[in-house]
């Protein structure tokens, strides 16, 4: 038996997500479908995170087991071959048999891109929100730094459809970074918050430019529409509905009525994952 870990981005916009819906196309069904016609096996792919539909990724992981001679990188070619466009293999390698790419993430981290000119340009409209409004950058990036730590998040997290499991599901989440991010006018180099910069990674083109204001948060594991719900608040907070104060409140409430709008999909990426070495393969 053969483990393989993917790397992998995708254009989210005409997917019904990545899990595997009945008679809708997700990344999770076509990913399986392609390999079960490389394999002519039926293949289980475990992917690190179940982004929306609409919701893009740049590094998003998945690991499946094959019985096949196929090495990792016939894997890669073969499903870039087959796979539309929109999907790519960024990087295939065989790995152990405890891999997944699920339980075994250590950190997360999602970028949520803010256009905030008067025109999108044609080639960035699939992938920001469209806010030219006036808005206080300071209050929100006062507002984002609250998010921070151990928190409970029901307040920030759509429902799953059952009372029952909601009940039930775990709410508390680890955040380890939560930022905004300006970028200047003068150029594409972002400035302003604490850091200064996006995370070092490999990003995407095209890539945050002038005009634009990205949310960063890195955390452990996250709720359903967790961070759309976030970015929702920290708009309330830039159009003075809020105050940057009123965020652990918020959270204190537990009650996702009370959190502000959930912004629409297209703006969020989900950037990279970050494993245990010495399987790490996301910087």
């Amino acid at each position: 038996m053969h483990h393989i870990k993917l790397t992998l981005a995708y254009d989210g916009t005409e997917f019904h997500g990545w899990q595997i819906q009945p008679g809708q196309g997700t990344i999770q069904g076509l990913l399986a479908a392609v390999l079960q016609q490389l394999t002519q096996e039926s293949i289980v792919v475990h992917g690190a995170g179940r982004t929306d539909a609409g919701v893009h990724a740049w590094g998003q992981v998945a690991n499946f087991s094959t019985q096949s001679v196929l090495t990792a990188d016939h894997f890669a070619r073969g499903l870039n071959a087959l796979l539309p466009p929109a999907i790519r293999i960024r990087a295939a390698e065989e790995v152990g048999p405890d891999f997944h790419a699920r339980w075994l993430a250590q950190a997360k981290t999602y970028v949520y891109r803010i256009y905030r000119g008067r025109v999108v340009p044609p080639f960035h409209w699939r992938y920001v929100l469209h806010d030219p409004y006036p808005l206080d950058f300071a209050a929100m990036a006062e507002a984002s730094r609250a998010f921070t730590g151990e928190h409970d998040f029901t307040s920030f997290a759509a429902s799953s459809g059952s009372e029952e499991i909601d009940q039930d599901r775990i709410t508390l989440r680890t955040v380890f970074h939560s930022e905004m991010i300006a970028c200047s006018h003068e150029s594409s180099s972002p400035s302003a918050g604490p850091s200064g910069k996006l995370p070092p990674v490999d990003l995407p083109w095209p890539l945050p430019g002038p005009d634009e204001w990205v949310y960063v948060v890195r955390g452990k594991s996250f709720l359903r529409h967790m961070v759309r719900k976030i970015v929702g608040a920290l708009l309330e907070a830039g159009r003075g509905r809020i105050q940057p104060s009123d965020i652990p409140r918020l959270l204190d409430l537990r009650d996702r009525t009370r959190s502000g709008p959930t912004v629409p999909p297209q703006g969020l990426c989900l950037l990279s994952v970050e494993y245990p070495d010495p399987t790490s393969s996301i910087s």
